[in-house]
């Protein structure tokens, strides 16, 4: 694609099996092999699930959040090898640095994508730039996608997997997208494809041509209005170049067996709240809203959060505000996880 005068792009640029990629450029020894990344490397450690697989991996049908033990009984040649969340942070940064020296905005989204901002008459040139330079400077692949929005670049970097370029503009945005299920839009999950269906909206192109008040009425004004415009192709076109600031800080334990005594539920809620309350206080940050989520032996799962009478970092007020949360459960079934999550103030 080349233009005669330069416009604004966004450019989606997604690390293509990322955290496998990390472990392979440390292990190239594995690399055409299936890679398995999850708890401690070992596939028979209980409730451990896997965190990422690398392609090999995946075409035996393994995926992130499966649990080792099932992997392992679809991949069983399979390397199995520890999470290792300090390494896959440093590569992040590895890659966010290259991205930066181009010279354009970067908004970081996670350890591995993130947006770029670019004034540019060839948006492809760049993006062969872009994963060129991260595969020289890093030994990683990415994927990037090209369009004039977030919403549509980070829907064309699934059409460029892995390690490859893809466009999506108004030109080609219904003929790519309007025979596809909803849930192929960036942010409808299951519950809102769901209650699409039952409207008759199944397809992009469907939604693309509902009635405005039917979205509203059935979503609310909000969420009707966005989603009509996701349908069209349309979203954020603003990049920014502010570092990405974490908004919150989180634990998640599954437990080798179920929980069924309340002390022990008190005793290890109180422990993930520590946790995560010392890397909060790392980062002179400070706590505003307390989550707490509980998965039952039989996979039911809620999250309850409530906000603090006022900003804190003091142990016992964390502590207490995470006990009365769970004290909002039924706890009448085995507890099989429990997370806590630390909602935090943005920095001044």
């Amino acid at each position: 694609m080349t233009n005669a005068e330069p416009r604004d792009w966004v450019l989606h640029v997604d690390l293509d099996q990322f955290l496998a990629s990390v472990e392979l450029r440390r292990h190239p020894e594995l690399v055409g092999l299936p890679v398995i990344v999850g708890g401690s490397g070992d596939p028979t450690e209980a409730r451990k699930v896997v965190t990422c697989a690398s392609y090999e991996a995946r075409e035996f049908g393994v995926h992130a959040g499966m649990p080792l033990r099932s992997a392992a009984r679809r991949c069983p040649d399979a390397a199995f090898l520890p999470s290792d969340p300090a390494a896959y942070g440093q590569a992040s940064d590895e890659v966010m640095g290259v991205l930066r020296d181009l010279g354009h905005p970067v908004e970081v989204w996670g350890w591995d994508e993130a947006y770029v901002g670019a004034k540019v008459a060839n948006p492809v040139a760049l993006a062969e730039t872009i994963r060129a330079q991260i595969a020289a400077e890093t030994g990683l692949a990415c994927s990037v996608g090209i369009s004039d929005n977030k919403q549509r670049a980070k829907v064309a970097t699934g059409f460029g997997k892995p390690d490859g370029i893809y466009t999506l503009t108004d030109a080609n945005w219904m003929d790519v997208m309007g025979v596809r299920t909803v849930d192929a839009l960036w942010g409808v999950g299951p519950k809102t494809a769901k209650k699409l269906a039952a409207l008759g909206i199944t397809t992009v192109w469907q939604l693309a041509h509902t009635d405005a008040e039917q979205l509203t009425a059935t979503f609310g004004p909000r969420t009707g209005w966005w989603l009509l415009l996701l349908a069209k192709g349309g979203g954020d076109s603003t990049v920014s170049a502010e570092p990405w600031i974490p908004r919150s800080r989180s634990h998640v334990i599954t437990f080798p067996r179920d929980l069924t005594e309340r002390a022990e539920m008190n005793a290890a809620v109180v422990d993930l709240a520590s946790r995560a309350l010392a890397e909060v206080v790392a980062q002179s940050r400070v706590v505003t809203r307390v989550a707490v989520t509980v998965r039952t032996n039989t996979f039911y799962t809620r999250t309850k959060i409530r906000k603090l009478e006022q900003p804190s970092t003091e142990a016992e007020v964390i502590k207490a505000a995470t006990l009365r949360l769970l004290d909002l459960f039924d706890l009448d079934r085995p507890v099989r996880l429990l997370g806590v999550r630390l909602e935090l103030a943005l920095p001044e």
